[in-house]
């Protein structure tokens, strides 16, 4: 008689069951519990503490904060598993961005696995929603509401050195540089410009500009475009599972599943830097970000994060 196998305990826990973890949990982010050390992303100031001194493209990438997903019209929505989910916002500024990171070493090297159940919105009842032909959306015909053509893109990324500095990067871009929906998956193929690189005149970047690769000619899609679920209205929360895989040993990409779309990564590029970046030894960081192409807010919730790996 054949005996079933014995279930990772793991999977035993409800907030941990709707993973599929590598062999070693790093991280579990329950953000009804708290913000568990994702921080406002800015850039590098100077040893007098002089926040003049930060890149102005880094200087206003908003802390994030906890949220309960109230909205103008169904009151308090809740997260996916409790009461809160961790907010990244922008202003409504065109090309605007927030960033939430989370920072790590590596014990070790091989492959990490980054899993979240997420919601993607653009503010509700703005008066640029009104106006939304003016901003960027569309016409209301009560299916498609003018919002969805108001988001623009979230990111998913990492910051890594293990004597060489690198970033994985994928990106959805819910819509162009001119409000036309695209909804396909995105990678640079160029690093990110860095604080250092400011410093000594290799860069220049206005306040709005896309800190992960500044010159749209940098993006290519990979994979087939992927419609989501906005769900018509800005105040309809819908949650979607994304688990993004990377190898650390070999600085690559692996793949990225969302909801029940797996995307082969494993040819899409991770442009590392020439020089060498010192006190980075084992970094290990993971940020998400979002960036609104018109002059409304954009949104990126995270219900939770699990981060894993094979080591």
């Amino acid at each position: 008689m054949t005996t079933a196998p014995h279930p990772d305990p793991r999977l035993l826990d409800p907030k941990l069951a709707k993973f599929s973890p590598l062999r070693r949990i790093l991280v579990h982010d329950d953000f009804t519990t708290g913000t568990h050390g994702w921080t406002e992303l800015i850039g590098n100031h100077d040893q007098h503490g002089d926040l003049d001194t930060v890149d102005a493209h880094m200087s206003d990438f908003r802390p994030p904060q906890l949220s309960s997903c109230t909205f103008f019209d169904v009151g308090t929505h809740g997260a996916m598993s409790g009461t809160y989910a961790l907010k990244v916002a922008t202003r409504p500024v065109a090309g605007h961005t927030g960033v939430a990171i989370r920072r790590l070493t590596m014990s070790g090297r091989g492959r990490v696995q980054f899993e979240t159940y997420l919601a993607y919105k653009a503010e509700a009842a703005s008066a640029e929603n009104g106006a939304a032909t003016a901003a960027g959306g569309g016409r209301w015909d009560a299916n498609n509401h003018p919002s969805e053509q108001q988001f623009g893109a979230f990111t998913v990324a990492t910051d890594i050195c293990d004597g060489v500095r690198y970033h994985n990067v994928v990106r959805y871009q819910n819509t162009d540089l001119d409000h036309r929906v695209r909804h396909r998956w995105m990678y640079p193929t160029v690093p990110e410009p860095t604080p250092r690189e400011h410093f000594e005149g290799k860069v220049r970047l206005a306040r709005t500009a896309d800190f992960t690769a500044p010159d749209p000619a940098d993006w290519r899609q990979f994979s087939a475009p992927q419609d989501l679920c906005f769900n018509e209205v800005p105040t309809k929360v819908n949650w979607h599972y994304l688990r993004w895989v990377i190898d650390t040993a070999t600085r690559s990409n692996v793949e990225l599943q969302v909801n029940d779309v797996v995307h082969d990564m494993s040819d899409v590029p991770v442009p590392p830097y020439d020089e060498e970046y010192g006190s980075l030894q084992n970094l290990l960081n993971f940020y998400v970000s979002v960036r609104t192409h018109t002059d409304v807010r954009n949104f990126l919730y995270l219900d939770s994060v699990l981060i894993s790996a094979d080591w």
